[in-house]
């Protein structure tokens, strides 16, 4: 029933979906966390700094931000599948699924320096797709590494994602170095910018090397993970794993650039669970460019798996699983 419903594409499921992303976010307009409160104001980087000093001491102006910005990347979630139609319907699923998933940690519901981040990373995993089949050089590797890159402004491990450009040219391309070589020019350009500016206006720039190395070696980001919390990833992690055992047997059945795309994200998954394994700074608040991958493998799973039951008890779960973890953080 529910799976059945979300699968239109009417304007009453736009307004259904805007009504959860508002439910989800109630908590944190009621209680507004600032992000000094998680830490993310000691040595920002440098665009997240500027964010900040916008947004000031406004902890609800800051939380409004982080609530836009999120509905921003559902959208673009469901704009991305449009436009390259790799799920092969069009469906809002993806803007629900993602919500859906990162409103279990109701604390990272404000302005973290993740969100902006998350929106490069899709713009430029878009433009890496943009790559596919055009004839010579494609450039828009180049514009794929700058997004990602500026997006690392905001939030220093998302440089990490760059490999993403060298798995797109590898699997996507014919694996040339001069499209190598544009990729990792779009990936310094935005901090050979940055340090030309710090530079021209007289700036610390020694504060700022500290900054980024602060950001991507040494801050400690270590995060206490509640029982609640534990559960919860582990029925998530089954839910995701069914998508992943559902969309890799019917994989080779698709489409070239479906198939193309799904493994692409699927890398991405890789690199953020290698990430978040290795780099202490890098903590839970990753989930919201974790989320982006099993979003799509959910989604896909919700269109075109053939089983009645197992789909709706998925999405239910779903539901409980954020529910309960809005419900029990707010009576904290």
């Amino acid at each position: 029933m529910l799976v059945k419903k979300f699968r239109q594409t009417g304007p009453d499921v736009i307004i259904l979906i805007v009504i959860i992303l508002l439910i989800s976010w109630a908590g944190s307009f009621f209680h507004p966390d600032h992000p000094a409160d998680l830490n993310y104001d000691i040595k920002p980087m440098p665009l997240f700094g500027f964010m900040l000093n916008i947004t000031g001491i406004n902890n609800l102006f800051g939380t409004l931000i982080g609530f836009l910005l999120a509905g921003l990347v559902s959208f673009l979630l469901v704009n991305f599948n449009t436009s390259v139609f790799f799920i092969s319907e069009r469906t809002f699923l993806p803007a629900l699924i993602y919500i859906l998933l990162t409103s279990i940690f109701p604390r990272e519901q404000t302005l973290t320096p993740v969100l902006p981040a998350s929106v490069f990373l899709i713009l430029g995993f878009r433009r890496i797709m943009d790559s596919y089949r055009v004839q010579g050089t494609a450039f828009s590797l180049f514009d794929a590494g700058m997004l990602i890159s500026i997006g690392s402004l905001f939030y220093a491990g998302l440089i990490w994602f760059g490999l993403l450009l060298i798995f797109g040219i590898a699997y996507l391309r014919t694996g040339n170095t001069k499209e190598l070589m544009i990729s990792l020019l779009g990936l310094a350009t935005p901090i050979f910018i940055l340090y030309g500016f710090f530079y021209v206006t007289g700036k610390d720039m020694d504060s700022l090397m500290e900054t980024i190395s602060y950001n991507l070696f040494i801050k400690d980001s270590h995060f206490h993970y509640p029982r609640l919390t534990i559960a919860v990833l582990l029925i998530l992690g089954v839910a995701i794993q069914i998508s992943l055992i559902h969309l890799l047997s019917g994989i080779n059945a698709k489409k070239i650039k479906s198939r193309k795309t799904f493994i692409l994200l699927f890398w991405t998954l890789i690199i953020t669970a290698t990430v978040y394994t290795l780099f202490k700074p890098v903590s839970v608040e990753i989930y919201w460019l974790a989320a982006i991958p099993p979003t799509y493998f959910l989604s896909h799973y919700f269109v075109f798996s053939r089983n009645r039951y197992i789909p709706e008890i998925i999405l239910i779960s779903l539901f409980a699983v954020s529910a309960a973890s809005q419900i029990v953080n707010f009576v904290q």
